[in-house]
């Protein structure tokens, strides 16, 4: 596979947790400026998957590369870690705001302690990225203060201040009421507009299949289908895939064409 025009490149990737295998050897990529929507039953690998891509997880074989970083080298250092932890946000299931801190205080945090930025700019930087999930008004709250939605969007907007090549999305709904949901898939959708590199491990069929460029579904650690995610989803063609999709919302994605 030619890595020289992906951002994110996977061959052969495994990881096991003891003696249980999680993912077998499993092979793809990610161009920039793509939505990669990855999808799968409960425990087929794809939280585990997106983990590996920041190095939360450490691969056990094959190789995997993310903006030029080698993360397969046994001799991958700590400076390393630091660089693709700037490169690469990501935003998880739960919000994991720090309570004590404003919302401000939570962005401003990490530019200032890792990116080395001055109060003013991280500061100017936060603002202008509750502007874009829409909660510039609730810079002085307190995440207790906050709905689900308006957290997730915030953890969106921290991520967003590290200035991130690669946002990662770790089923970011799914803790959401669904009326909250739509307010986040929408901040997505801008990004998504805007060309931001994403991987999304989503359930959310009928945003994957808007907004994503490709999908990918995962079942017991293996790649059983990939393709244009209007396609795979309106079109699958393994009987796992079919029958993960019918569990869902058969009328909204199985019965629409292109």
């Amino acid at each position: 596979m030619n890595t020289s025009h992906s951002v994110i490149f996977f061959e052969n990737l495994e990881k096991d947790f003891g003696s249980l295998k999680v993912l077998k050897g499993i092979t793809g990529e990610v161009h920039r400026g793509e939505v990669i929507a990855v999808i799968g039953s409960s425990g087929c690998g794809k939280s585990t998957l997106l983990r590996c891509f920041n190095r939360l997880e450490t691969i056990n074989g094959g190789r995997l590369v993310v903006n030029d970083l080698d993360l397969s080298q046994p001799s991958f250092n700590n400076k390393q870690l630091r660089q693709l932890r700037t490169q690469v946000g990501m935003v998880f299931q739960q919000f994991n705001l720090f309570p004590h801190l404003s919302v401000l205080e939570n962005l401003t945090l990490a530019p200032r302690k890792v990116l080395g930025k001055s109060l003013k700019e991280s500061t100017q930087l936060a603002g202008l990225y509750l502007e874009k999930v829409g909660l510039f008004d609730k810079a002085s709250a307190y995440p207790e203060q906050l709905s689900g939605g308006q957290k997730q969007r915030v953890a969106i907007a921290r991520s967003l201040c590290m200035n991130p090549q690669i946002m990662l999305f770790d089923e970011p709904t799914s803790a959401l009421d669904p009326e909250l949901v739509g307010e986040v898939l929408q901040v997505m959708q801008q990004l998504a507009a805007e060309g931001m590199t994403m991987v999304v491990v989503t359930h959310e069929m009928q945003f994957a299949r808007e907004v994503a460029h490709r999908v990918i579904f995962l079942d017991k650690g293996v790649v059983e289908e990939q393709g244009s995610a209007r396609e795979v989803l309106s079109h699958p063609q393994s009987d796992r895939l079919r029958a993960f999709l019918s569990r869902l919302n058969p009328s909204s994605v199985l019965s629409n064409e292109c």
